[in-house]
């Protein structure tokens, strides 16, 4: 295993295409630059990502896991901690001001003697993901990976190529209004991906990928670097992809069934993280970039 990017640099072999400036940022907040991250060297020797400032805020956080056994009681403790970092049951004490219309819906709330909560928070933002990787919630993640790892967006409603494009402009509307009046929802997610990997690593500690599946109905429209053969090549995916572990129910989402080892360091969320959180069986939400992926015959 690599342990610097100059070490991980010695992987590449002579010709080896690496992620293309077009579908990268020269600066992110994390231990490597993007161009590291997404290439087919990292996909083949991973190494562990850290966040900026993760570490120097949170590490009470991680020293509480330690000493817990159980996966679903380290959720129970991860989900608490969230609340009381992040004020997520008491919005107003963290800054959030209502709008007139809002604060309207807030009183109403509170006479009906139930807890005002406001709407945006990480679980949100997974479950508008996990129903639609187009939405509002979805744009704010694909941002939140712009700004973190450094990985551009490549598809939201539609290719994201062109700068000036309706559909560029649609997307970063979203993320903008995703993010508005909102309370560090980026930071939320900072410390859930440090969570997934604090998790992955726990429960298996000797392994360092995932084989995972994603079906898909547009090929065409994927960068294809190389061809390695007539069923593996080089392509470079949405900065944000839903992958799936399960091969059967892969095969209902599209005529071209790819087959991928994901590192586990670009694993945001996986089925178990949460228990009894979502309904998603066996969904994956990967980090982009370069993957080398195999078609598999349906």
């Amino acid at each position: 295993m690599a342990d610097s990017p100059l070490e991980l640099i010695q992987h590449i072999a002579p010709g080896e295409p690496t992620l293309p400036a077009y579908a990268r940022l020269p600066v992110n907040h994390c231990n490597y630059p993007a161009i590291i991250l997404g290439s087919l060297t990292f996909q083949r020797y991973p190494e562990a990502i850290f966040l900026d400032n993760v570490a120097t805020f949170h590490q009470p956080l991680f020293n509480r896991l330690d000493n817990i056994e159980a996966a679903a009681d380290r959720a129970v403790a991860f989900e608490a901690y969230m609340q009381a970092s992040f004020l997520l049951s008491a919005p107003e004490e963290a800054g959030y001001q209502a709008t007139e219309r809002e604060s309207d819906t807030l009183n109403a709330v509170r006479q009906n003697n139930k807890k005002a909560r406001h709407k945006a928070d990480y679980r949100r933002l997974l479950r508008g993901w996990l129903f639609d990787s187009d939405s509002r919630e979805a744009a704010v993640m694909k941002g939140w990976v712009e700004s973190r790892f450094g990985l551009l967006a490549r598809n939201h409603k539609g290719p994201l190529r062109d700068f000036e494009s309706d559909t560029y402009i649609n997307y970063t509307q979203e993320r903008s209004a995703g993010l508005y009046n909102t309370n560090s929802l980026e930071s939320q997610l900072d410390l859930l991906y440090s969570y997934c990997q604090y998790e992955l690593h726990r429960r298996l500690p000797n392994q360092r990928h995932y084989q995972l599946y994603r079906a898909t109905n547009r090929l065409n429209e994927y960068d294809t670097l190389f061809q390695g053969s007539k069923s593996s090549s080089a392509v470079i995916l949405n900065n944000l992809t839903s992958f799936s572990s399960n091969l059967e129910q892969c095969d209902s989402f599209g005529d071209t069934l790819l087959q991928c080892q994901v590192p586990f360091s670009k694993i945001l969320f996986f089925p178990d993280l949460l228990p009894g959180a979502f309904r998603c069986e066996s969904e994956y939400i990967v980090l982009g970039g370069l993957y080398q992926v195999s078609r598999v015959a349906i």
